[in-house]
């Protein structure tokens, strides 16, 4: 059987290989147009697939556009019989209605939840215990076809969005290995999905990120663990330099525990307990900040924060 694989991150990557291991003809491996990075942009990112897929000695197309004649040509003459989608951008009919046995996707949901671009962040934000994989054959509409298998995943209290995409993406390659397999011998019932189960996972953006602190201290964690570690749940604190003067400066958090306890102060109020813990009033607690990243500073924990800018800015003393 002749398959082409579709993806781009590194989200993809162990789908890829575990195809590879398993004797599987991929003859063609369909991923993102370099992108310029570095710095000041002069040098051209390959994507994580590209990168796997050189290694491997596949061929490799990367069209700027999916309807263009040329690439649905190359396309054509792989014959593939079936094409593997993980973590790719949406298809036109033309292409994924191209090979014989079909086109399936690899989805980070139990669909129909969470249909989009961000699953594995919104499960979390919205505070869901459970969450999980799917594949499914791709139709016309996004994240809408008919359900081939998924597995459920546990979501952990205080498990970030990265840790879990980890954990999905090696759960995942298992997932599409079981999905040719079946495809292959025929042996597999499609299921239609239920759409009053539907809910949405859209894309998340830099300015949907600023944390609220007003909210319960339950979804002010959830919201950062699901922001965390990429794009990153942010607020503002005020800084006052001893060279620079007073600025706003963006303040991210990427790890907290919840602490309820009753309170008279403002939520968003930044509190310390003889400047060893660092945390933030929220509506019914507090959450008590363990990772975070001062705008233009590294990644650190709130001892090493607190040891460099306690003096910068305005703690209120707690305990």
């Amino acid at each position: 059987m002749k398959i082409v694989f579709m993806g781009t991150p590194e989200f993809a990557v162990p789908s890829l290989d575990i195809l590879l291991k398993n004797g599987y003809d991929v003859v063609g491996v369909v991923t993102a147009t370099d992108k310029p990075g570095g710095r000041g942009g002069k040098r051209l990112i390959q994507s994580a697939v590209k990168k796997y897929a050189l290694e491997k000695g596949l061929k490799v197309l990367q069209p700027p556009k999916l309807k263009a004649p040329e690439f649905l040509e190359e396309l054509s003459a792989l014959k593939a019989d079936l094409q593997v989608v993980v973590a790719f951008r949406m298809l036109p009919e033309v292409v994924w209605n191209m090979p014989p046995l079909g086109t399936f996707n690899l989805h980070a949901s139990l669909l129909p939840k969470y249909r989009g671009a961000a699953p594995i962040n919104w499960a979390i934000i919205k505070g869901e215990k459970e969450t999980g994989l799917t594949t499914f054959f791709i139709k016309h509409e996004i994240d809408t076809g008919d359900l081939l298998f998924q597995e459920k995943l546990s979501i952990g209290e205080n498990e970030t969005a990265g840790e879990l995409h980890d954990r999905m993406m090696a759960k995942g390659a298992e997932l599409v290995l079981k999905t040719v397999k079946a495809i292959e011998s025929g042996n597999y019932e499609l299921k239609r999905q239920d759409e009053s189960l539907v809910c949405h996972a859209p894309k998340i953006f830099h300015e949907n990120c600023q944390i609220d602190f007003s909210q319960s201290t339950q979804d002010v964690h959830n919201f950062i663990r699901g922001l965390s570690p990429y794009p990153g749940a942010w607020t503002k604190v005020e800084v006052n330099h001893p060279s620079d003067g007073k600025q706003l400066l963006e303040l991210k958090i990427f790890r907290t525990e919840k602490e309820l306890a009753e309170h008279g102060f403002a939520p968003g109020a930044l509190l310390s307990e003889n400047r060893k813990k660092f945390k933030v009033a929220c509506a019914d607690g507090f959450v008590n900040v363990l990772e975070l990243q001062l705008a233009g500073r590294k990644r650190m924990d709130a001892a090493a924060f607190l040891n460099g800018y306690a003096e910068m800015l305005n703690l209120q003393p707690v305990g």
